[in-house]
């Protein structure tokens, strides 16, 4: 049996989040970068130990400002995935704002922190970067290398029917 979840990438344009989900549902990466208009919905089973789970993942379009996603965007999600470009640190330097945002709407629905394209920076670097701005992330990734992708969406899978 296969319960169905709601997982919503949240980001500022251009981090990767349309880049994470083709590497996770489909294996693949593609250089080109196709600007994500609304929402794009894909989803894949997850087998975990004991059961599986099939995450529904909403790729939402990226806003420099949380408050402005469709309320129907967010409404029934299971999780938010945040995704930001390790390479352009603008893109977290506001994560405290948008999570507090995030928490106060939809205070049950976990949140992972995710800085993508870690291919490009010294990881050294950004793990000091954030650690200095008292970031707490959960993984950093790379959509290109398929670094640490699969494991983040294990562990949301994971998540999610733990705390069903």
């Amino acid at each position: 049996m296969s319960v169905s979840k709601k997982v919503v990438l949240l980001g500022h344009f251009g981090v990767g989040k349309s880049s994470l989900l083709r590497r996770f549902v489909e294996n693949t990466f593609s250089e080109s970068y196709t600007v994500t208009i609304g929402v794009h919905i894909m989803k894949k089973e997850v087998h975990l130990e004991k059961e599986s789970v099939t995450l529904v993942i909403w790729d939402v379009e990226g806003t420099d400002d949380f408050t402005k996603y469709r309320p129907s965007y967010l409404m029934g999600a299971s999780s938010f995935i945040y995704v930001f470009d390790a390479s352009r640190p603008v893109t977290y330097s506001d994560i405290k704002y948008n999570l507090e945002h995030l928490k106060e709407k939809f205070p049950h629905v976990s949140v992972h922190i995710i800085g993508n394209k870690v291919d490009l920076v010294d990881s050294e670097v950004i793990l000091n970067d954030l650690k200095a701005q008292d970031i707490q992330h959960s993984y950093l990734s790379s959509a290109k290398t398929g670094e640490n992708v699969e494991l983040l969406f294990q562990n949301v899978a994971a998540q999610l029917l733990e705390n069903a």
